[in-house]
């Protein structure tokens, strides 16, 4: 029950930080340059050292994470290539920019937030202790979530209410990751391996699709502001799992 509890407040989180891209939209891009930052954050400072102490707990290396995460980083890659490629769309393809490929990103960020739902339900299932660092981090950084979700749906030309629906799957997920872990819980070799595999997503987002959208109408005066609100986010997320830890 405290997990479902908590899971709320990162639905709200997810919310506000997707209402707030909305309603900031014409700082889009040095919103953009925050989150990008923010997902090599959780890629660096939560993702792989957890895959890397998965391994040891188990007694192995993590190679099966490393792999999951390059086979994450190229299937999001194929499938972004193969929207733009099925549908004819060459400019969009050296763009990056179509609509499809904004609800493409939004899934797997929504993806990640379920995982961080069922995080947050096994957390409580060791110790209180441990459910409550689980959901500072998570409630912390759902709220970038919201950031990238809403940010990737605008930048790849989709509308406000589309943005908007991908919003509230990616704001519910938590609570549903949350919810399932009452019936269920997830072997640790599994675990690593998800989370190799979502490092590689997140990894691609981060770097093909945010950061080169973030820089694309930068000029020398806002070259060095978006760079270093990049920087920012990586060490918002890495203060947050040093906090949380």
């Amino acid at each position: 029950m405290p997990a479902l509890l908590l899971s709320l407040a990162a639905f709200l989180s997810t919310l506000g930080g997707g209402l707030f891209a909305l309603r900031f939209r014409r700082w889009m891009h040095f919103i953009l340059s925050f989150t990008a930052g923010v997902l090599l954050g959780v890629v660096s400072f939560d993702l792989l050292p957890e895959v890397f102490e998965l391994g040891h707990k188990l007694g192995t290396d993590a190679s099966g994470g490393m792999i999951a995460l390059v086979l994450g980083f190229l299937l999001f890659h194929g499938l972004e290539k193969f929207v733009l490629v099925h549908h004819g769309h060459e400019a969009d393809y050296a763009s990056h920019h179509h609509p499809r490929v904004g609800v493409l990103s939004a899934l797997a960020l929504a993806g990640h937030s379920f995982m961080d739902g069922v995080g947050l339900g096994l957390g409580f299932q060791v110790s209180t202790a441990a459910g409550v660092a689980v959901a500072v981090a998570v409630i912390a950084h759902d709220f970038c979530d919201g950031l990238n979700t809403v940010g990737l749906m605008l930048v790849n030309r989709n509308t406000d209410r589309r943005s908007l629906a991908m919003l509230l799957l990616d704001a519910i997920a938590p609570i549903l990751g949350a919810a399932a872990t009452l019936a269920f819980t997830v072997p640790p070799r599994f675990l690593m391996l998800y989370l190799g595999f979502f490092a590689g997503f997140l990894l691609y987002i981060g770097a093909s699709d945010i950061l080169p959208e973030a820089h694309s109408r930068a000029g020398p005066r806002t070259a060095g502001s978006l760079i270093g609100l990049t920087c920012l986010g990586a060490a918002f997320i890495f203060v947050v799992v040093r906090v949380a830890g």
